[in-house]
């Protein structure tokens, strides 16, 4: 809710200050006072154009600043964090700057923002009706949440599940139509897949085999050399089997001499015992070693067939690890081409069996449209339902309202395909009198009317929603302006305004200008636009005088005459809030134009009375 404005040098209004009651306060004053100033400055904090014409003359610029009290869980509160503001709890404070040359600043919680943000963040808080603003209710979308909104928790309810239906056939359809569209990418991809596994198939690879080749080849390039180590080494073993030479060693003998040295040692030694069993093991090891080394010799062989065949399966292999896959697949040996032969085929299969889940995709959109147009069916007549009450009530309140023979019509066009909020279009129209054709809202109806029918509909909702709770923070509600709603009324239809504003402002906060006193006999609080006119000194020198605190004598003393002196004449607009006798005073002057009539003021204390008795509880 608006909880304070402050206004300068806007039009008339030099400077004001406006406190704005949580339930209805009415704005009040002579005829070209400022109301519509006041307006405008609501408007302007709403992000409404601005001139430089509303600056006031010879100012400077024209400034309006409002606090707004709104719940940091919002999405006002969030919509405002957004754009960079700051939050004191649950107060933000907006300003806009209107120079009388150049472009506006706005400001929202300390921080530039553009009008727009005022503009999404106002929508959200604040509800205008007047003459030549726009309605609350002016879009489609606006229309059907007002009829949604008479259904309550339940219907709520109802409106969820068919989003939920709605969204899962919107889900269900495009994951079908992309699958349609892969349909070509997917077969391609298949017979790419299916000719390189063939060919995998039939290079035949084995684990680990390109290693295994890499290592024979490097044996059979180096045969000769390996050979002369391998049989160096077992001579040095083991001598040579076919030759004996005198006097040459070899390991064996050697490890055998030892051992008989320390076999005919005389006595007992545990220390040279456990030296001799290592010799022993040494001489099994170096038999064991000459062995394999002789096994190694015969395995050598340098056939030149051999080599080149391993040469050409190792081109073959490296060759399927760089073309298999693809340019996009990067395959450094064969285990790595076997891993991925087993991924593609994994993968054939699943495009393979595509049909299937085409199928199964088919069957869920099947699935999705039917229970969306179940939850459309439940929708739509609930809709009905609650149209019928929607027009039953706001028919009952403009009848009250002396618009005699006018109802409300509540239509539901049905959609050609349903939408995200239902299969349905609502339309709101307005039957101004028996016979006329339905109208949409705005176009069948004065702006006074207008304003009436809106007061009707926000009445109606408002207790649909129901009292709010004495834990709800009374600080965040929203805000209904209604300008000039009692156009072209009187006598009983001025006092019917009245409750229902009253009404209305039992859970929300109610603004409304008006010009009876009937209307504002029902607020909360009323302010006051008092236009005042008085004469002020031209010349510089009696101006001066004046802001000393000196007496016209003493001007003269400066020597300036009065008669010297140039009169004007400002006029500035101030806003006073009126409370006991003096709003008796300002209702009388409403009814009558004289506010110290008798008559007038009796007549206006029957009024505060009769709207106390109305507005206490029964």
């Amino acid at each position: 809710m608006i909880e304070s404005l402050h206004i300068e040098n806007l039009g008339v209004i030099e400077r004001a200050e406006l406190p704005l009651s949580p339930g209805l306060t009415a704005l009040t004053g002579e005829t070209g006072a400022g109301k519509t100033m006041v307006l405008t400055s609501l408007g302007l904090l709403l992000g409404q154009r601005a001139e430089s014409t509303i600056v006031r003359t010879g100012a400077q610029r024209a400034l309006v600043e409002g606090a707004f009290t709104l719940d940091p869980a919002s999405r006002a509160a969030s919509r405002a964090r957004q754009a960079g503001a700051e939050l004191d709890d649950d107060l933000l404070i907006a300003t806009r700057t209107v120079p009388a040359s150049g472009r506006s600043r706005a400001h929202l919680g300390g921080r530039a923002v553009p009008s727009s943000v005022l503009t999404d963040i106002g929508s959200q808080l604040v509800s205008v009706h007047g003459q030549t603003e726009q309605l609350r209710l002016r879009s489609a979308a606006a229309q059907r949440a007002a009829l949604d909104s008479l259904g309550g928790p339940e219907h709520a309810g109802l409106c969820r599940r068919y989003a939920e239906a709605y969204r899962a056939r919107r889900e269900a359809a495009e994951a079908l139509d992309h699958w349609r569209a892969g349909a070509q990418a997917r077969q391609e991809e298949a017979e790419r897949l299916r000719e390189w596994l063939e060919a995998l198939e039939a290079l035949e690879p084995s684990p680990g085999e390109d290693h295994e080749l890499t290592a024979e080849a490097e044996r059979l390039d180096h045969a000769e050399d390996l050979r002369l180590a391998a049989g160096t080494a077992r001579t040095a073993l083991v001598g040579q089997e076919d030759v004996v030479a005198p006097g040459q060693a070899d390991a064996a003998a050697l490890l055998a001499a030892a051992q008989r040295a320390l076999a005919s040692a005389p006595g007992e030694d545990d220390r040279l015992a456990e030296l001799a069993g290592r010799t022993r093991q040494l001489s099994v090891l170096t038999a064991d070693i000459a062995a394999d080394l002789g096994e190694y010799l015969v395995s050598l062989d340098a056939d030149p067939a051999r080599l080149a065949w391993i040469q050409d399966r190792r081109g073959e292999l490296a060759r399927a690890c760089r073309d298999i896959g693809g340019s996009a697949t990067e395959i450094d040996d064969v285990d790595a081409l076997l891993a991925w032969g087993r991924r593609a085929a994994d993968r054939l299969a699943e495009l393979d069996g595509a049909e299937d889940s085409a199928a199964s995709l088919e069957q869920a959109l099947a699935g999705a449209h039917a229970a969306l147009d179940e939850a459309a069916g439940q929708l739509t007549a609930a809709r009905r339902a609650l149209a019928g009450r929607l027009e039953a009530a706001v028919t009952a309140e403009i009848d009250g309202l002396q618009m005699k023979g006018a109802r409300l019509v509540v239509e539901l066009e049905p959609l050609d395909e349903p939408g995200p909020t239902g299969a349905e279009a609502v339309c709101l129209m307005l039957v101004s009198h028996p016979g006329a054709p339905a109208l949409p809202l705005g176009k069948g109806a004065s702006g006074g009317e207008l304003s009436r029918i809106m007061l009707a509909l926000e009445v109606v909702l408002a207790d649909a929603a129901g009292v709010p709770q004495p834990s709800a923070a009374p600080s965040h509600q929203r805000t209904f302006v209604f300008d000039e709603i009692d156009a072209g009324v009187g006598g009983r239809a001025a006092r019917e305004i009245g409750r229902r504003l009253a009404r209305l402002a039992r859970r929300h906060q109610v603004v409304v200008v008006t010009h009876l006193a009937q209307v504002a006999a029902w607020a909360d609080t009323q302010l006051v636009v008092v236009k005042e006119t008085k004469e002020t000194k031209g010349t510089k020198e009696s101006k001066r005088a004046k802001g000393a605190g000196q007496t016209q004598d003493t001007a003269a003393s400066l020597g300036e005459s009065q008669d010297d002196a140039e009169t004007a004449e400002t006029t500035r607009t101030r806003v006073v809030q009126v409370v006991g006798s003096e709003r008796v005073t300002e209702l009388a002057r409403m009814l009558s134009g004289h506010e110290r009539s008798e008559a007038a003021l009796r007549h206006a204390a029957e009024l505060l009375e009769e709207a106390s008795m109305g507005q206490s509880p029964t």
